[in-house]
């Protein structure tokens, strides 16, 4: 490659550092003042880096086979930003590649047809709706994560407003109160807090990115009235997995203040067990517990939910290889768990698994067809469910390899399931993945009517965004998503 070829090559890559530049204010501008939610197939141009917003560009190319250039989208966000639009999540990438495909043209003729719906749907004071109190009971790994979606998330057309958390202890509040803070400010798995984290100690809060949140102690839920710090109606998301049946978690529902208690793990007897993307729409008004099931049942419902729908599932077995937990030993000690007393850190523990038993409460249809078993393995994060599926129709590996790929950027299940195809990806790639699960194509097997599907998924972070969807819809907080 001759000097000047050279030279081409990095100034267009400079051409395209400042249209992603230009581009980020005009992303956040629809975010805050319009309620748009700008996203590139599925994921979300909100708050992200330059590099962010090139790597995603690129990352069409390897799920619709074409190239796509910050300016190929940079004249449609810049549109956008001018026709006074109403709520909406918009993928600009869908939009930018079917315009391609037309062969260009008329781009404000063809934003006006696509975006029919929303143009001149702006309404300044009375598009925002009535925010949505949440506390976070408990405030471990989960807590922290669904804490920083909710902060990235404050704003915009999401109601969402995390008022408080509530934890034990009532020793030296100060010192307490700043190791909550640095735990939030700083994690060993998803790296450090991107905003700033202010510590009051005196009226015991947190400011983070300007979201005060109150620290409140107690050791039950019969503690504490919510009302006493300005919070009514909320809905209690409970991450202590103490309580996990109607009776446990009814005690956030005796709380003023509270209205909602949502349980970050499976639920017992009769309580919901939500899989959004697959039967959040069964929560109704008089459901006031409702749990968010399990990460491993999040992962694998949606991609069996597919699969079900195209193939028929006659029976098959999950193989859970996990991240290990807080739930187990760091050295051997004793545990009241068959072999959950040895070394996290040391071994692969062999260990049970309600998720296959759990899939039939979001998928009635496939009640008796699953077994499942689970491996803890030494890592910290990330896990993989593998599928072993009996059909009741016959297929091959690059059948459905295509076929999930279609579903992970053109169904319903979108956010839900994700889809890479590489030789190459590990676990610590997926950290901070924000889809219930992501189909593995490299390693799919598939012969008549026996397939094999392995499927990673972020156990914390992917599970912590299917929480937050939940949330959103107990709070009805809806967005039309277009391009239809």
């Amino acid at each position: 490659m001759s000097q000047q070829a050279l030279e081409n090559v990095f100034q267009e890559w400079q051409h395209n550092e400042a249209l992603a530049e230009q581009m980020i204010p005009l992303v956040g501008q629809l975010y805050r003042q319009n309620n748009v939610v700008a996203t590139m197939f599925g994921r979300s141009l909100i708050k992200r880096s330059v590099i962010r917003i090139l790597k995603d560009h690129r990352f069409v190319r390897k799920i619709e086979g074409t190239e796509l250039s910050v300016e190929d989208t940079f004249p449609i966000v810049k549109a956008m930003s001018e026709m006074n639009l109403g709520p909406a999540h918009v993928d600009v990438g869908k939009l930018s590649v079917s315009f391609k495909r037309q062969g260009g043209g008329d781009l404000d003729a063809f934003l006006r047809r696509e975006l029919s719906e929303i143009i001149d749907g702006y309404q300044p004071e009375g598009s925002k709706g009535e925010p949505q109190d949440v506390v976070l009971y408990g405030f471990g790994r989960i807590g922290r994560l669904l804490a920083r979606v909710m902060v990235e998330k404050a704003g915009g057309g999401n109601l969402l407003r995390l008022r408080a958390i509530v934890v034990r202890g009532r020793g030296d509040v100060a010192k307490d109160l700043e190791k909550r803070a640095s735990l939030l400010r700083r994690d060993s798995v998803h790296g450090p807090f991107d905003g700033t984290i202010t510590v009051d100690a005196d009226a015991r809060t947190l400011t983070i990115n300007g979201n005060v949140v109150q620290v409140i102690y107690a050791d039950s839920p019969s503690e504490i009235d919510y009302t006493a710090y300005d919070i009514h109606n909320a809905v209690i998301v409970d991450n202590t997995g103490i309580w996990r049946d109607e009776a446990g978690l009814g005690q956030h529902l005796e709380c003023k203040g509270a209205a909602k208690a949502l349980l970050t793990a499976p639920g017992k007897g009769d309580i919901k067990n939500i899989v959004f993307g697959i039967n959040h729409e069964t929560i109704g008004d008089n459901d006031r517990i409702v749990s968010a099931a399990s990460c491993t049942t999040n992962a694998i419902v949606p991609v069996l939910k597919v699969l079900n729908d195209e193939y028929g599932v006659v029976t098959g077995h999950v193989e859970t290889v996990h991240a290990y937990t807080n739930d187990q030993n760091l050295i051997d000690n004793y545990h009241k768990g068959d072999r959950r007393g040895r070394s996290a850190a040391l071994n692969m523990v062999l260990t049970e698994t309600g998720a296959a038993k759990a899939v039939a409460k979001a998928l009635p249809e496939l009640e008796g067809k699953l077994t499942g078993n689970a491996i803890r393995v030494p890592t910290p994060n990330v896990s993989m469910a593998i599928l072993n599926l009996t059909l009741d129709k016959g297929t091959d590996a690059a059948a459905l390899n295509d076929y999930l790929r279609r579903m992970s950027i053109d169904s319903a299940y979108q956010k839900q399931i994700d889809f890479v195809d590489s030789a190459e990806v590990v676990s610590s790639d997926f950290v901070g993945n924000r889809h219930a699960g992501i189909v593995d194509a490299k390693a799919t097997i598939a012969n008549g009517n026996h397939a094999v599907v392995y499927v990673w998924y972020d156990n914390e972070f992917g599970y912590s965004c299917q929480v937050i969807r939940i949330l959103q819809h107990m709070s009805n907080v809806h967005f039309l998503k277009l391009p239809h």
